[in-house]
């Protein structure tokens, strides 16, 4: 079974998923909430004073969101006793593991353009700071796919995909977090800075685009995917 046999498996399976589709509605129709609460901006020809803001609570939900529609795809395999079918497949770790991360990102993708559809569809009435809008929506994509990494890990050594939506949520929550007794004391820089999320995150939402931020979210992926790999392998060995 190839990469891209793993991966049409996995975005099957999330199409056909009552849960990925709620989550999809439900995140929608909260930042359309949200949305009209800041239509007052559009009015006043601002689009990006309303766009940002749109896009931080998208950064919010996600901790919560990203964890369920992931939570599944590797402890879902393991509780219905399917993850050895794929290994007897001749299926690598790797594969597995990488087929299911690429199938969550469209999904994710989609939900990031249609939240942005809300703002650009006044785009047309007003002067909108397209460079700082383009900085603030790759900054929230590269913490999807790092979230949807992190929950994959999560769910590789887990065996119970509600577990894996908590640990998920809390990983995701304490790497956002872990710098905030630092800033409470007045530290800006350290090494403790450079490893929260929200020290990368919040410059991209800023609209200050650094390789240095954007690495970050890339080793943070690579560090989770490689993780989840060397679990499964080590699940494989075990039969």
């Amino acid at each position: 079974m190839t990469l891209l046999a793993v991966f049409r498996l996995e975005l099957r399976r999330l199409l056909v998923q009552p849960l990925a589709w709620v989550l999809l509605a439900l995140g929608l129709a909260w930042l359309g909430w949200c949305f009209t609460r800041l239509l007052g901006d559009f009015l006043a020809g601002e689009i990006q004073r309303a766009a940002l803001p749109l896009l931080g609570q998208l950064a919010q939900i996600a901790f919560l969101v990203v964890p369920l529609l992931a939570m599944s795809t590797l402890a879902g395999e393991r509780r219905n006793g399917t993850l050895p079918l794929l290994f007897a497949a001749g299926v690598p770790a790797s594969r597995i593991v990488l087929g299911k991360y690429l199938a969550l990102l469209p999904w994710l993708l989609a939900w990031l353009l249609l939240t942005l559809a809300m703002p650009l569809a006044l785009a047309h009435t007003t002067t909108p700071d397209w460079g700082k809008l383009a900085a603030a929506t790759l900054g929230i994509a590269l913490m999807l796919a790092a979230l949807a990494a992190l929950a994959v890990a999560a769910s590789a050594f887990t065996s119970h995909p509600a577990i894996a939506a908590v640990v998920a949520l809390l990983l995701g929550l304490a790497l956002w977090t872990v710098n905030l007794g630092a800033q409470m004391a007045g530290i800006d820089g350290g090494a403790i800075n450079w490893l929260a999320m929200s020290t990368h995150g919040q410059n991209l939402l800023r609209g200050l685009v650094s390789t240095a931020d954007i690495l970050w979210f890339v080793l943070l992926v690579a560090v989770c995917l490689a993780l989840a790999t060397r679990r499964l392998a080590a699940d494989k060995e075990r039969g």
